[in-house]
């Protein structure tokens, strides 16, 4: 059994696909925790490491993505959720998807600046932008770099719609700047809700909002008048799967009006530390939901092919499917996201136009 870091969702310093040299790990001393049921190690402590980056948008031609392009003021994420998809970016650094995709967070300072100069481009035409994509927009660094909340206040003097996606409760602290771009019908939020259960939610996803605050920041997202939906992702058989209705009654009830899951994702490193999580946690059924997994991605681990990453195919992601489009249509949640005013893009009058940085 491997032991334990607390808040962390994995101690594995796994090796990324691209490193050379190899590292040996040198674990400390462990103290057994109750409550996980595994031994436990003092929490690693989160390093920053300021970035100036040349562009701030990512563009993608994946059919299945309903986004044009991105923005991730991050890389890395400190939520720790051990299914993360994005967890292999952080090998192109030749840092380990592992521990290190928790703990070793790049800030790229000067988001904001880029993202008007992006605006400012002669030529520019406003897309659908996505905030965060693989990283986690307001995890808890940004409380304190408020990067993000920069970002916002561009998009804001902009016009300029956009989509965001989180787990964090930190975004109520946003609220009033985004109640003003809903009633320009300029932005919509997702509230990634994976389980009900805040043990659960603990082992998988160790420094997010706990369930209960995310259903509350649909709340309020809610009730100040900006479109808010659900992202129930992932979907892992016998885990949290068996959930699926009841969050999706639970966030229709706190004002969700559209909804999506995904299946799990397994890419690269993905795979082992996820298998390591599984025997670690769930040692009486980890062979059973690997098992149903491969039924869904075609006898593998993964299956990285547009049209079915996000589904999987074969008779049990026909079923989930079902599952959830019949949840959604009882709880009267939409599969579509509301559509954003990408008309009122506009270039503040620079001599009006307050400094920003």
């Amino acid at each position: 059994m491997a032991s334990h870091l607390k808040g962390r969702g994995t101690s594995w310093l796994i090796e990324s696909r691209y490193q050379t040299e190899h590292r040996i790990h040198d674990p400390s001393e462990v103290e057994h925790d109750d409550f996980l049921g595994v031994p436990e190690r003092p929490s690693v402590p989160t390093q920053v490491h300021a970035q100036s980056v040349k562009s701030i948008v990512a563009r993608n031609d994946s059919a299945d993505i309903g986004f044009d392009a991105s923005i991730n003021p991050y890389r890395g994420c400190e939520h720790g959720c051990i299914y993360c998809y994005a967890r292999p970016t952080h090998a192109y650094l030749d840092w380990s998807p592992g521990l290190a995709f928790e703990t070793h967070i790049v800030a790229k300072v000067n988001a904001a600046e880029r993202l008007k100069q992006t605006f400012d481009a002669k030529g520019y035409q406003p897309q659908p932008l996505m905030l965060g994509s693989v990283t986690d927009v307001y995890q808890p660094v940004e409380r304190r770099l408020k990067i993000t909340r920069q970002v916002l206040e561009v998009l804001d003097a902009y016009q300029h719609a956009f989509s965001v996606i989180t787990k964090s409760s930190l975004i109520e602290r946003d609220i009033e700047l985004l109640q003003s771009m809903a009633q320009r019908q300029q932005v919509s939020a997702v509230v990634s809700v994976t389980t009900l259960d805040s043990r659960l939610s603990r082992l998988m996803e160790p420094r997010a909002s706990a369930p209960h605050r995310r259903l509350q920041t649909i709340e309020r997202l809610a009730q100040a008048g900006i479109p808010v939906g659900i992202s129930v992702s992932p979907l892992i058989p016998f885990i949290n799967e068996p959930e699926l209705e009841k969050i999706l009654a639970a966030a229709s009830q706190a004002g969700a009006s559209f909804a999506f899951g995904v299946v799990v994702r397994l890419p690269w490193e993905v795979a082992p530390l996820f298998k390591q999580w599984l025997t670690d946690h769930f040692p009486d059924r980890a062979d059973r939901v690997m098992a149903r997994i491969r039924d869904m991605r075609g006898g593998k681990d993964n299956d990285a092919r547009f049209g079915v990453r996000m589904k999987g195919e074969g008779v049990w992601a026909d079923l989930l499917q079902s599952r959830l489009k019949m949840a959604m249509q009882r709880h009267g949640l939409s599969a579509r996201h509301p559509p954003l005013d990408l008309t009122r893009f506009k270039r503040p009058e620079q001599s009006h136009q307050p400094s920003l940085f």
